[in-house]
């Protein structure tokens, strides 16, 4: 914990003992026109709001003082400093103890991973049409979606449960329970599903369904991933890990599997756990500037003064696509680290990408069906209720404009997107 900020040592206010010898001639100040203590808090906040160069240099003046040392463990008896040097020593040996306990965990990570990836093959066998579920796996399946519906309901509070069901209710429930998430209307027939092949866009819905991830998709995303076929995580034989992300042939790129792989430092840190080193990201062949969803192509036309010849000139524009995850921001060299030469931007950027890749290792992949059917929403508290958000008392709502707004029991927010068979 950061030692108390203390005056320097070399201030004292003005005593007798310290007064100036010629303090006798110096004219005392004027008396104030007001009383001190009628100066407010507020004026001097306003004060200081009024004159940023001012703020900013007592804010940097603070800043250096965060962590100093007062002085105080330097006070203490060499005794009681060979005290605390043992207790650093004894905090190292527990720090090893940390260190060998997370390579183990990893160790235990990669061996349990091992068994599991028999069963991540045959979920992508099943996706994409190359094998269909055999009959115990569907009945355990169907448990538990019923088991999810009793503990989450269906997700609808109009219906009621002695309402008796109709036909077409009952088909969208059914329909639902499969991995689809088409109401009654819109629900395929016996002769429609023979022709659809494995779940199709299975990880474009499951995607849309992750706050955070979702956030990172525009529309032009969703047309590239209607072609993603499975998404694998690997081990590296160093602290790391690699996400791989298969594709179909499609007109976009012709990189058949696209990988992002994370590493850790060698060592572990203080704390014992592994430590962010850096991403890497494979390069995309996209097969022309116009299919690229992570630039915006502007074709202006150009007039010579003097010759009246026209020209067209293109102007490339990055925009937000998820495929910038492939193109990961770099962390600060060792110089700008140790100068604190780097943005706060840099450092957001940095996190948010490693909290990204986080959740698809750890969240993503291992649930994917229930991201697809939405149900991970109701394990993580996601989905959006009657309380899902407060409104400000002294945030200003016009009804004039929103009078023709309609509400969909939310609390005005916005629902999580649904599972949609495209």
């Amino acid at each position: 914990m950061a030692e108390p900020i203390r005056k320097p040592r070399d201030f004292a206010a003005p005593t007798p003992q310290n007064t100036p010898a010629s303090a006798s001639s110096v004219k005392p100040p004027p008396r104030p026109s007001q009383p001190m203590a009628s100066i407010s808090e507020d004026n001097a906040l306003g004060a200081l709001a009024n004159n940023p160069a001012l703020l900013s240099m007592i804010q940097g003046r603070l800043g250096t003082l965060v962590g100093r040392s007062s002085g105080y463990i330097e006070s203490l008896p060499s005794y009681v400093r060979d005290r605390l040097a043992g207790l650093k020593g004894l905090r190292l040996k527990n720090a090893e103890i940390e260190a060998d306990f997370q390579r183990e965990l990893l160790e235990l990570e990669k061996k349990y991973f091992k068994l599991q990836e028999p069963l991540y093959a045959r979920r992508a066998n099943i996706i994409n049409g190359e094998e269909d579920p055999s009959a115990d796996e569907i009945e355990a399946g169907k448990a538990a979606f019923e088991e999810e519906e009793e503990l989450f309901g269906e997700g609808s509070d109009e219906e009621s449960e002695d309402e008796e069901e109709s036909p077409e209710a009952d088909e969208a429930k059914s329909a639902k329970r499969s991995g689809s998430a088409e109401t009654a209307d819109d629900a395929c027939d016996d002769d429609d599903e023979e022709t659809m092949v494995g779940v199709p866009n299975f990880w474009l819905t499951a995607f849309r369904n992750v706050p955070g991830l979702a956030d990172t998709l525009s529309d032009r995303d969703d047309e590239v991933l209607r072609y993603l076929t499975d998404v694998r995580l690997k081990y590296l034989d160093k602290p790391g890990f690699a996400l791989e992300f298969y594709f179909a042939d499609n007109e976009f790129f012709t990189n058949k599997m696209l990988t992002k792989t994370y590493y850790y430092q060698d060592e572990v840190g203080i704390t014992g756990d592994f430590v962010y080193d850096h991403a890497e990201g494979d390069e995309i062949n996209w097969t022309s500037p116009e299919v690229n969803v992570t630039i915006k192509v502007e074709k202006r036309k150009q007039r010579n003064k003097h010759t009246k010849a026209t020209r067209t000139i293109e102007k490339t524009i990055p925009v937000q696509s998820f495929f910038e995850f492939f193109n990961p921001p770099q962390p600060p060299s060792l110089e700008e680290e140790e100068s604190g030469e780097y943005s706060d931007f840099l450092q957001e950027q940095l996190e948010s990408d490693f909290d990204l890749g986080e959740l698809i290792k750890e969240k993503i992949i291992p649930r994917a069906i229930d991201w697809f059917t939405g149900k991970a929403l109701d394990y993580e508290g996601l989905r959006g209720g009657d309380d899902a958000e407060e409104f400000d008392e002294d945030e200003e709502f016009d009804e004039d404009e929103h009078e023709d707004d309609t509400t969909d029991g939310t609390g005005g927010a916005e629902k999580p997107a649904e599972c949609k068979q495209q």
